[in-house]
């Protein structure tokens, strides 16, 4: 896949969240929302499910609206994952974080507000069937749930030095919706089996994987200003148990055991592969210009 189509698909996305979330009310709870969620970003977790739907079928308008109540959940996440009882960071995609331009109480509300936007926006997607409408649901809210982002969420917080442990993390913070990222996008597609699933699940999983190792990597090896975010804060987490040179060669090892695991999961030739590829010869550049 070239990466013309994938500013396009980025662009796509980035229209219809202008269209998705409300203006409110200047300082607000919804203005808040808006400059978060439209900061910038990858729209990665977006473009997994335009390409899975792609792949099996599907048309890019019937898997849009899944594609950004994902991001939705995804900014909503990182409005949680910023506050002071989090990670306490002061910048996120090069802009202050929500709590530190618009209070904790407004970054907390507008947080509630884009998940629960999001569950609106996949309950009425556009161009589905009732029954995708349902199945959507069904994987996105299991993938916030008690074993999905709430679960990764809580064990960062309290983390061991394990490696089923850091597993377990990186399966709920990033992995759940990266998993339901793919999925989705099969189940917008006119038919999709259940073989086929199960496929999408694991490159999910192996690139949410892939993903989070590069980033601890980058956490300690870019500063603020290059990663467009505050670095710094895995240091004493077991996500980043090593330093320095160690720390690039162990993290770059095992995103690249996760990205053939998510290559082989879809097969080499699929449009889902060459979106792992690009993904990871895009860190595998950015930690080499740290």
């Amino acid at each position: 896949m070239a990466l013309p189509d994938l500013e396009s698909l980025r662009e796509l996305v980035n229209v219809r969240l202008d269209q998705l979330v409300p203006m409110g009310a200047q300082g607000g709870p919804a203005a808040a929302a808006r400059y978060s969620l439209l900061a910038g970003g990858k729209r990665l977790r977006a473009i997994i499910t335009l390409t899975a739907a792609r792949t099996h079928g599907g048309k890019l308008e019937t898997a849009l609206d899944a594609a950004c109540a994902i991001e939705m959940i995804h900014c909503a996440s990182l409005i949680f994952d910023d506050l002071p009882a989090m990670d306490d960071a002061a910048l996120r995609r090069g802009v202050a974080t929500v709590h530190a331009k618009f209070g904790q109480d407004i970054a907390i509300l507008a947080g509630i507000g884009l998940m629960n936007g999001a569950y609106e926006v996949l309950a009425k997607a556009q161009h589905t069937t009732e029954a995708q409408r349902l199945d959507m649901l069904r994987i996105v809210t299991r993938a916030v749930g008690w074993q999905g982002l709430v679960h990764g969420q809580a064990l960062d917080l309290n983390s061991g030095e394990s490696d089923a442990q850091i597993d377990a993390i990186h399966e709920g913070k990033t992995g759940a919706l990266f998993i339901a990222a793919a999925e989705c996008g099969g189940v917008a597609a006119p038919s999709v089996s259940e073989k086929d699933r199960r496929a999408l699940r694991s490159y999910g999983r192996a690139l949410g994987f892939a993903y989070q190792a590069f980033d601890d990597v980058l956490d300690q090896v870019v500063c603020d200003e290059a990663a467009g975010k505050t670095t710094g804060k895995d240091g004493g987490k077991s996500t980043a148990a090593l330093g320095g040179e160690a720390c690039i060669q162990s993290g770059t090892a095992l995103a690249n055991k996760h990205f053939d695991q998510a290559v082989k999961a879809v097969g080499k030739t699929a449009p889902l592969a060459s979106l792992a590829e690009f993904i990871r010869r895009y860190f595998a550049a950015t930690v080499a210009a740290a």
